[in-house]
């Protein structure tokens, strides 16, 4: 495993380096997001927030702003958070004892041995969706890392198999394997290096394991946006709550069964001071977060100013588009291109 890894690992930035700072950055970016949707978030987060210090120094809407795009934004405030209980009692370097790493915030089981084997050697296995695909296969195993009962197993696996020496190597060794060979869908056995020793190829039957799990059912939503342009070609945007916390998006609306936008839009604009005609545009955006299907109609107007008696200055406010220093959600990058 170790040889396949040296010889036919992908040549990834944080591969390349033993920072623990650059390798934690890179596997809180790469939770739930492929390796060529980080890798450029990665390489402009890396030149601005060079370290643990520099980052901890930033304020929240910088730290937004560099994670726009990227999605499950809780993973960013609590890497910020982190980062300033580093520069605050650990003198801005990242622990090296994993009981250390792993009590700061957002660190879990998973990201405290990914860390901390890569670069520091700790003898500690990890466990992501690749690495369950790989280990069910070899042991035929008919369990699922989404079930409790089945995670244990896997974790148990995991954490007999992982060697003293080069932990880190090993454990990417697996990851890679998983994400290049043994993929959920159409594996290349043949070219794994453990095609010996898998029970599943060993049965003909690679796909029928891991155990499928049930995933959340698709939730569809229809959503109304209106850009608000005023003299100079700026946009309106408000700050989301809730899910989009901090961020920024168009006003907008959710519609129910039957609800016209056009009438839901206009009230929602009225109660941030703004009155204007509003004409439908032929863009209809799709978008996804997690398990929401999201469709968008896209509506436009023009208005001469916002009104300040209405509106909370913190809460609205009109942009240039091309402005990138706003924590824009990734439907609003959508809407504006």
């Amino acid at each position: 495993m170790l040889r396949w890894y040296r010889q036919n690992a992908r040549d990834l930035p944080w591969r390349r380096t033993r920072d623990p700072w650059a390798i934690w950055v890179s596997e809180v970016m790469l939770q739930q997001t492929q390796v060529a949707t980080a890798l450029p978030f990665y390489l402009r987060f890396m030149r601005r927030f060079p370290t643990p210090a520099s980052f901890a120094r930033a304020r929240e809407s910088d730290v937004l702003a560099a994670w726009a795009g990227l999605g499950y934004y809780r993973r960013a405030r609590n890497l910020h958070s982190a980062a300033r209980v580093v520069a605050r009692e650990h003198g801005g370097r990242v622990p090296r004892e994993p009981e250390a790493f792993g009590g700061l915030p957002g660190v879990g089981r998973y990201t405290r041995a990914a860390v901390t084997s890569i670069a520091f050697g700790a003898p500690l296995a990890v466990l992501d969706g690749n690495v369950a695909r790989v280990l069910a296969r070899v042991f035929a195993l008919d369990v699922s890392v989404r079930d409790p009962r089945g995670a244990r197993q896997l974790w148990a696996v995991a954490e007999s198999m992982v060697p003293a020496r080069s932990p880190g190597d090993w454990n990417q060794a697996l990851m890679e394997l998983g994400a290049t060979v043994c993929t959920p869908r159409a594996p290349r056995c043949e070219e794994c290096p453990l095609r010996r020793a898998c029970r599943a190829r060993e049965l003909r039957r690679p796909e029928d394991y891991p155990a499928s799990s049930t995933r959340p059912a698709t939730v569809r939503v229809r959503r109304a946006v209106a850009l608000i342009e005023r003299r100079g070609g700026v946009l309106m945007i408000q700050r989301r709550g809730a899910l989009l916390e901090g961020l920024w998006e168009p006003p907008g609306v959710e519609l129910g069964e039957g609800e016209l936008a056009e009438k839901k839009l206009g009230s929602a604009l009225r109660a941030l001071g703004v009155r204007t005609k509003l004409e439908k545009s032929e863009a209809l955006i799709r978008h996804r977060i997690t398990h929401r299907a999201i469709e968008v109609e896209v509506w436009r107007g023009k208005v001469a100013a916002l009104g300040a008696s209405r509106a909370r200055r913190d809460d609205a406010r009109f942009i240039d588009p091309r402005d990138t220093r706003l924590p824009l959600t990734a439907l609003t990058r959508k809407i504006l291109r």
